[in-house]
């Protein structure tokens, strides 16, 4: 299977698409200022305490407070509130002592209550663990971790896990004994998967990094003022990639010069026989044009999905929970009975319902009412396959097997916002109204549009995105296109080029250095003004019909 990573950095949003042998698989949009993402930690204040919940509403500086609980405060609160009480003593102005020798205190009651250990006013260094999700504010822990490549390092435990998706019990004692050795005292580590045959140079390497992480986190909590970020990652993309990156990549394209080099120097250090895969993207074609990715979001998102001879998915989304439904449609009924045939679309379904899950990163509770079929051996077919193909996801999550009602029920961990991408558009001449501008007069609007730039702004090598169908269409022929009077009547230097993502009518003027121009429509402002003039002059005839 051929896997490559397409990423399409904007100047407010970065997006990462993952193909499998050109079929896209995950999805994930990183806007570039994004505040209050997993993994980021802040100095925040307890604001109020709910016994009731066994939890604490806290602020850091969201607009809806954070939510934390008894459970998320980790088994260590004890140790690490009296340190963390130390740190931010402002009387405190001795040196920073390390944790290696802070006296471990006891764990405390699994069953205890929130009043106990924390009270309002109280500064905590918490960590993101839920971004917002509709109307809540994040969730959060106490029990602070740094992620890297090949562990997590865990402040105030002193326990060594091993992933479970290493199966060899001779590698999983090798990783527990290097580890134990080089592990600095009263931390924890967690190794990934990716530490599988990994030797004690680059573990360790990546565990210097991560309490230096660590050291200069308490640093800067020692003079901020709650609430405050005090931690995040130095490159989201670098976060993406650290967790999605499998030695089977064989290229990995991205359209930004910066973003190039941050990838090349971070693969360089945890995989440096695959900094080569890295290639820069420098075409006018937008990236996700050019690797036929539009196309396949367009037609991936949404209320109706297609997957096979016919059949479809219905996915309804709900506060609660998400809801798909199997549909046989049209399909060819090329089984020898209906319940084989069922069967058969079951499957494909599955593979489909699989894929959709990752693609739009669905959490929380997922409904499937899959067609029904009477055969208990269909059934357990259907929940075994459905096992194989959720296998690969990274989610956690749990199937339950078919109900008598033929409804599979899953969870998915949910630590962010399911990605829902609208595919329809809205008329941009129009906006809904329901009248537009004569098309035939589409390309005069995109002639006076380029001559502004052109005379008016006085830009050059700048590029105007369109339609692929207005494209061709004003680019046919050789010497009589319009494209080529354009360019003869305002000088070469501009460029029209294709876009997928916009709407027929609609188009958008880039600049050299990649900014995108302001260029508001003459029509819509004209259009606005005879609709005020309009309603004053029904206002003034309903006074004089009123008098």
């Amino acid at each position: 299977m051929k896997s490559e990573l397409i990423v399409d950095i904007q100047p407010k949003e970065a997006s990462i698409a993952l193909l499998e042998d050109g079929r896209l698989v995950s999805l994930q949009k990183e806007s570039r200022n994004q505040a209050y993402a997993v993994g980021d930690i802040y100095l925040a204040k307890v604001k109020r305490l709910m016994p009731g919940l066994n939890a604490a509403f806290v602020n850091v500086g969201y607009d809806k407070d954070a939510f934390l609980h008894y459970l998320d405060l980790g088994s260590h609160f004890s140790t690490y509130s009296k340190y963390l009480a130390e740190v931010l003593n402002p009387e405190n102005t001795s040196p920073l002592q390390s944790i290696s020798k802070v006296k471990m205190q006891p764990d405390i009651d699994k069953h205890g209550a929130i009043a106990d250990v924390l009270a309002p006013g109280q500064q905590l260094l918490v960590q993101i663990v839920k971004e917002p999700i509709s109307t809540k504010g994040p969730r959060l822990t106490t029990e602070l971790s740094f992620t890297g490549r090949y562990m997590a390092l865990i402040p105030f435990a002193d326990k060594i896990s091993i992933s479970q998706k290493i199966k060899s019990t001779e590698e999983k004692v090798r990783l527990r004994q290097l580890i134990a050795s080089i592990k600095p005292k009263n931390f924890g580590v967690i190794v990934r998967t990716s530490a599988e045959g990994k030797g004690a140079a680059e573990l360790n390497r990546e565990m210097t990094t991560l309490r230096q992480c660590w050291e200069k986190t308490i640093e800067k909590a020692r003079t901020a003022t709650a609430p405050a970020l005090i931690f995040e990652e130095e490159s989201r993309i670098e976060g993406v990639i650290r967790d999605v990156f499998t030695p089977d990549f064989e290229n990995i394209y991205v359209n930004d010069a910066e973003t190039y080099g941050q990838i090349e120097k971070y693969l360089s250090l945890i995989a440096p026989d695959k900094k080569d895969i890295v290639k820069i993207y420098s075409d006018d074609i937008p990236i996700f044009d050019h690797f036929n990715i539009t196309k396949q979001i367009k037609s991936s998102f949404g209320k109706t999905v297609s997957f096979k001879s016919g059949a479809y998915l219905i996915i309804e989304h709900t506060e609660a929970l998400h809801v798909i439904d199997v549909n046989s449609g049209n399909h060819s009924k090329a089984a020898p009975d209906q319940e084989s045939n069922a069967l058969e679309v079951n499957l494909r379904a599955a593979d489909e319902i699989a894929r959709q899950l990752r693609l739009r990163d669905m959490g929380g509770i997922i409904v499937i009412d899959f067609i029904d079929m009477n055969k208990p051996e269909h059934r357990q077919t259907l929940f075994d396959h459905m096992r194989e193909v959720m296998a690969t996801d990274r989610a956690r999550h749990n199937i339950l097997p078919l109900s008598k009602f033929g409804l599979m029920q899953i969870t998915r961990q949910r630590v962010r916002p399911a990605l829902d991408i609208v595919t329809s558009e809205t008329c941009p001449s129009c906006f809904g109204k329901g009248e537009v501008q004569p098309s035939l007069l589409f390309t005069d609007t995109l002639f006076e549009k380029l001559r502004y730039v052109v005379h008016e702004l006085g830009l050059k090598n700048f590029r105007m995105y369109v339609h692929p169908y207005v494209d061709a269409y004003i680019k046919r022929g050789v010497f009589t296109s319009l494209y080529g009077q354009w360019r003869r009547a305002l000088g070469r230097t501009f460029k029209v080029v294709p876009d997928q993502s916009l709407a027929m009518l609609q188009y958008r003027v880039i600049d050299e250095k990649g900014n995108e121009l302001d260029l508001k429509e003459e029509k819509d402002t004209s259009s606005s003004t005879t609709d005020k003039k309009k309603d004053k002059a029904k206002n003034r005839g309903s006074q004089e019909g009123d008098s």
